[in-house]
């Protein structure tokens, strides 16, 4: 007859494995979370980057109005 421990040995072998499989899903799950969040903040960045880009660009088509401006009120301030 076998003895107790060696009774409960397959499901202690069975609940171990069971606690594996659960931390290595953990695992997997954080992995994918950190890498999808790496993916979001990459974007965020290139976004930033874009509008800064757009917002350079804005501030020197003002800047040339300006002086345009400037230009021609020099020029009529001349004139007269």
């Amino acid at each position: 007859m076998l003895q107790s421990s060696e009774r409960w040995e397959p499901m202690r072998q069975f609940v171990l494995l069971l606690a594996v499989v659960a931390l290595a899903g953990c695992g997997v799950d954080t992995a994918t979370t950190a890498a999808t969040g790496a993916a979001i903040k990459k974007e965020e960045v290139e976004q930033g980057r874009k509008t800064m880009g757009q917002a350079q660009q804005k501030v020197e088509q003002a800047a040339q109005q300006m002086q345009e401006r400037a230009q021609r009120d020099s020029d009529t301030a001349g004139k007269q």
